[in-house]
């Protein structure tokens, strides 16, 4: 039996949630967020509470735990939202937003540009820093991976893109 499905997802003041045997749509003062509900589970609205309803017999109780901690990161992202934070080291290595693009130079012989896609905001508050924000947890976190993976924290002197509280273990030198 899973133990996270049993838990109740809290629906705080302002969030309402619209459910149909095929997903559950949230709306909140951020945006809308809809997840799709996998075969033989379901979800009932009581009490301002949202309960997964899973039939353990038919091996859906692993689904259902993933189902309701999607639906708790959909009400936590559309009252209060997620953002990532990266750094970017390096000696030279600078950021900064352009329109509807975000402009990284990062030692390559050409800037890189990154689109921003709709739903994502992505700030430069410094040259060094870059923000994603946005209310969808799983978007938020690829687009800050796609950032990281076009120049990841190398081991030798840490320069790269790193997430803010990423440690990098920097490796010891070749010794004469």
């Amino acid at each position: 039996m899973s133990r996270v499905a049993k838990r109740p997802v809290p629906l705080p003041q302002g969030v309402t949630a619209t459910i149909s045997p095929t997903g559950v749509t949230l709306k909140g003062a951020k945006g809308t967020l809809s997840v799709s509900l996998a075969k033989g589970i379901s979800v009932v609205e009581e009490a301002k509470e949202l309960k997964v309803v899973f039939d353990a017999a038919a091996g859906t109780a692993a689904l259902a735990g993933s189902t309701r901690a999607h639906l708790a990161n959909m009400v936590n992202g559309v009252t209060v939202g997620y953002q990532k934070k990266l750094e970017l080291v390096g000696v030279g290595y600078r950021a900064a937003v352009q329109g509807t693009a975000l402009n990284l130079t990062l030692g390559f012989s050409h800037a890189v540009v990154v689109d921003i896609p709709e739903g994502i905001t992505i700030e430069a508050p410094t040259q060094t820093e870059v923000l994603i924000k946005g209310i969808d947890r799983q978007r938020v976190g690829q687009i800050a991976a796609e950032i990281r993976s076009i120049r990841p924290p190398e081991p030798y002197k840490g320069k790269g893109v790193k997430y803010s509280d990423e440690k990098i273990v920097i490796k010891e030198g070749k010794k004469k």
